[in-house]
């Protein structure tokens, strides 16, 4: 009795080890925003950066175009386009008066970090009129996956504003 209750534990930790290593990581994406000091009279330009995991978006875009489970440089630079779509699609900027804001993409890259590989998007926040404050929308993958986290940092000259963005918290005011 002794011997196969062991057995039975030991059954029960395999199953359950082999279940928790092939778990999925958590969602995250970073988001970091840097108020531009030398903006034009008038503007305001804010530089961001958001690294975004490519496995979520190989999950959304199908990135992994031959199957084999491993996304290479190739594979991730044909789908750029598409990866800069989805992405501002669900990134939202606008002032105070409610006036939407431009995003321009500038670049983008790989980013590796300790969980895997991230598609670095670097682009411009351009509004027309300076406004006090900047209102962020944030909605990447919240349909598909509500775990989902951005998180965010601002630096504006000496003052940083931080948030966890999820789907109760897609909308924040920031005082510039």
């Amino acid at each position: 009795m002794r011997a196969g209750a062991a057995a039975l534990i030991v059954v029960t930790a395999l199953i359950f080890g082999a279940t928790v290593v092939q778990a999925h990581s958590a969602s995250d994406a970073y988001l970091s925003l840097t108020v531009d000091g030398g903006s034009p009279q008038g503007m305001l330009v804010v530089h961001g950066q958001w690294d975004i995991a490519l496995r979520d978006l190989d999950f959304v875009l199908k990135l992994d175009e031959d199957g084999d489970g491993r996304l290479s440089w190739g594979e991730v630079r044909r789908h750029q386009a598409a990866i800069e779509r989805y992405a501002y699609a669900s990134l939202g900027f606008s002032g105070n008066t409610g006036a939407a804001c431009n995003i321009k993409p500038t670049r983008q890259m790989i980013d590796d970090q300790a969980d895997g590989a991230y598609a670095a998007l670097f682009f411009d926040v351009v509004c027309g009129h300076a406004p006090l404050k900047l209102r962020l929308k944030y909605n990447l993958f919240f349909a598909i996956d509500p775990s989902h986290r951005g998180i965010f940092v601002m630096h504006d000259h000496a003052n940083v504003a931080t948030a966890v963005l999820s789907p109760q918290n897609d909308v924040i005011d920031l005082t510039l």
